[in-house]
């Protein structure tokens, strides 16, 4: 005999026959239309709506820009959705985990962080709908399971074209470029197919750290160019401008003082120190040296007198990487390093009216080819930075795994079609389970062709018609549905491929919370009972 609470379980339960029924009319166009009705059993459903609603306007090649305004009153103006998502203070636990995800996504691949929002939300939602017409967690978990199988296991055969080893990956690659680069995408999508062809090693292997990427104001981005070495934004202060042969560097910042005080104080003695300090940069070998910061007038004339090559840096960041690459400190006070960074030399390069800095190396793991950007704004450099980011990454990734899928929404409307047919011949809950995560995949092109401004009912129709027919390099182009192949608008399997594991893995973990505690680290005394000295607790509903 079955216990009371057994029964009252199966009771709760719909039937195999009766779910379908409750599922009717299921959300195919309007997944929200029941939000308003009942509370969401889902506890992170709201803070996943409210993240993926960001990010939503910013995907495929028709994304809007967000203007992001940083604690520090800095202003940056960005499409790039990993970029949005850092720039985010987030409270809810449940966004900081679809975060993570998504960053930990473009960390492993260079793309795809608007995928694994936008995906996860539409699970979650179709997860929603099939929780509320009462099927169980467990039956959901392991259907969405047998889902993501179907998935994987048929991606690579929808891989129908594959970059050559001898091949000139251009063509691959401007799908990538143009989704982050709002203009002159064929010039660019040039350079950055050459920069990594010509930074491959003798041995065919490819290394996206022997690739820099350097900003430089004025002209436009066609005056962009690929210089020899690692280029940076700069310029040469004193007589010496060029040091070619045995170059050892010294990388420096100078801290900036809070008062004129604070600045007389460090200049009291410092003339008769100041020789003593250049002097021992000679001692060790030094004969080039970077600067983060001004340059003292005082100390660039000592330096001429010892002939030492004085580099002003523009870029920080460019001061760190450069740390990075000859693996020697950056400094704050004007003493040697222990160990001076090397290179074979180091020269002044003009680029149209600008100047820039160019280290030049021997050994195989350092920067070849930089790959100079120009521009007339630092927003428009930025984004052209993010999509030559993006290019090389992406050709990195085909060098691991040459298999192309088509872009443009064509891939995951296929796979749509794939769950629908078998999730419509399935008895039991997998089978309304398979048509929910084929209606989550249908967001990737609705949400392309809104963004597109196109009538999204329209396009849709006539990709569903044509995938029914079996083909499936229809996508969704600027103007309306478009052949992907014809167009040339790939995605590379193996970023596709590692975007679906990390949606499978946050929507299953999302799928089993409850409810979310968070317990206060510093109990305040609004939040403590002075009588049982017991501490609340925040709970996100």
């Amino acid at each position: 005999l079955a216990s009371p609470r057994s029964q009252a379980m199966q009771k709760r339960v719909p039937s195999v026959q009766e779910l379908p029924k409750r599922l009717w009319p299921g959300p195919e166009e309007n997944p929200r239309s029941s939000r308003g009705r009942q509370q969401p059993l889902l506890k992170s459903m709201t803070a996943v709506q409210t993240l993926a609603s960001i990010i939503r306007s910013c995907y495929g090649p028709h994304g809007r820009q967000k203007l992001l305004v940083a604690a520090n009153g800095e202003t940056v103006c960005t499409g790039h959705a990993a970029a949005i998502l850092r720039a985010l203070q987030l409270e809810h636990p449940a966004a900081q985990f679809v975060r993570e995800a998504a960053q930990t996504q473009v960390e492993n691949s260079g793309d795809g962080t608007a995928f694994v929002v936008l995906l996860t939300e539409a699970l979650l939602e179709q997860a929603e709908h099939l929780l509320q017409a009462g099927l169980p967690h467990t039956q959901l978990q392991e259907a969405y399971g047998m889902a993501m199988a179907e998935v994987l296991t048929t991606l690579p055969a929808l891989a129908i074209r594959s970059l050559g080893p001898l091949e000139d990956p251009s063509w691959a690659l401007h799908s990538v470029v143009n989704t982050h680069s709002l203009f002159h995408t064929n010039h660019l999508t040039k350079l950055v197919a050459h920069v990594c062809w010509a930074s491959k090693g003798p041995d065919g292997s490819f290394k996206p750290e022997r690739i820099g990427v350097c900003l430089l104001r004025g002209g436009t981005l066609e005056d962009s160019c690929i210089l020899p070495g690692l280029a940076m934004s700069g310029k040469t202060c004193g007589q010496m401008t060029e040091v070619l042969t045995g170059a050892r560097v010294a990388l420096f910042h100078f801290a900036r003082f809070s008062s004129p005080t604070d600045l007389a104080n460090f200049r009291k003695g410092s003339d008769e120190a100041l020789e003593r300090q250049v002097a021992q940069l000679t001692t060790a070998g030094i004969n080039v040296v970077a600067v983060w910061g001004k340059v003292d007038i005082k100390a660039l004339i000592l330096a001429d007198k010892h002939g030492i090559m004085v580099i002003e840096a523009q870029s920080r960041k460019e001061m760190v990487y450069l740390s990075e690459v000859l693996g020697i400190p950056l400094l704050s006070y004007l003493l040697p390093p222990r160990e001076p960074g090397k290179c074979k030399k180091v020269y002044k390069q003009e680029v149209g009216d600008s100047n820039a800095v160019v280290f030049e190396w021997e050994h195989a793991d350092a920067p070849v080819l930089t790959l100079v950007l120009r521009g007339p704004t630092t927003e428009g450099l930025r984004g052209a930075q993010q999509a030559v980011y993006q290019g090389i990454d992406a050709y990195f990734q085909l060098c691991q795994d040459p298999r192309l899928l088509p872009g443009a929404g064509a891939t995951e409307m296929a796979l749509a079609r794939m769950l629908s047919d078998k999730g419509s011949k399935m008895e039991g809950p997998n089978g309304p389970a398979f048509l929910a995560f084929a209606r989550a995949l249908r967001c990737c092109p609705k949400i392309l062709a809104e963004n597109a401004g196109l009538v999204v009912s329209r396009v849709m129709a006539q990709m569903n018609g044509i995938h029914q027919t079996g083909n499936f390099v229809i996508g969704v182009g600027a103007e309306g549905i478009i052949n992907v192949a014809q167009e040339g608008v790939w995605d590379t399997l193996m970023t596709k491929a590692q975007g679906f594991r990390a949606v499978a893995e946050v929507v299953m973990q999302l799928m089993t919370v409850d409810e979310i505690v968070v317990a206060r680290k510093t109990p305040s005394p609004a939040s403590v009972d002075m009588h049982t000295h017991t501490q609340y607790k925040v709970v996100y509903v």
